[in-house]
């Protein structure tokens, strides 16, 4: 009898400091994970920037490269923390910003690519709040002319779409 208690005694102490340790890898493992979470975040809005910016000063293959490299941070994105219906509207949407950030890849025509980048501005503005890095503020910004809207890290006004005609014609009109 007394080898039985000693054995469950034993037995329970083994599963209570396994326990123990699977906490303690989770914890060493979570901040590693958040750290990625967040490099692959700025890699998503730092790719969609350079399109930006490349559009802004019309360098078609500039803005091939940062799309490819758009999409490719795009479909290692996995969305977390969301309801099932949040999670399917979401994936629908990355689903087709991801197609249309290939498509500019694989243009050479700046106005293809900034038909292209006009719907994919205004759908990842839907699922911004989800991608971005936490330390960095985004704003949506519209061409009131033309009605055009872009993501910008910066307040200040550079049109991506009308960049010799009207490079400063726009307003913040949201951010996040």
């Amino acid at each position: 009898m007394k080898h039985y208690a000693l054995a469950i005694l034993l037995a329970a102490s083994a599963i209570a400091v396994d326990a123990q340790v699977k906490t303690s890898a989770q914890e060493v493992a979570t901040p590693e994970l958040a750290q990625k979470r967040e490099a692959l975040k700025n890699l998503i809005v730092t790719n969609y920037l350079g399109m930006k910016n490349s559009l802004v000063i019309s360098d078609a293959k500039k803005t091939s490269a940062y799309a490819a490299g758009f999409a490719d941070a795009l479909s290692q994105f996995k969305f977390k923390k969301l309801t099932l219906e949040e999670m399917n509207a979401s994936t629908v949407t990355r689903e087709s910003i991801k197609a249309l950030a290939k498509h500019i890849a694989e243009s050479a025509s700046l106005n293809e690519q900034r038909k292209d980048m006009e719907t994919l501005s205004a759908q990842l503005w839907t699922i911004i709040d989800k991608i971005k890095p936490e330390n960095i503020t985004l704003y949506q910004q519209k061409c009131p002319m033309m009605g055009t809207t872009w993501v910008s890290n910066d307040k200040k006004i550079e049109n991506p779409y009308y960049p010799k005609n009207m490079l400063t014609c726009g307003e913040v009109i949201a951010e996040k």
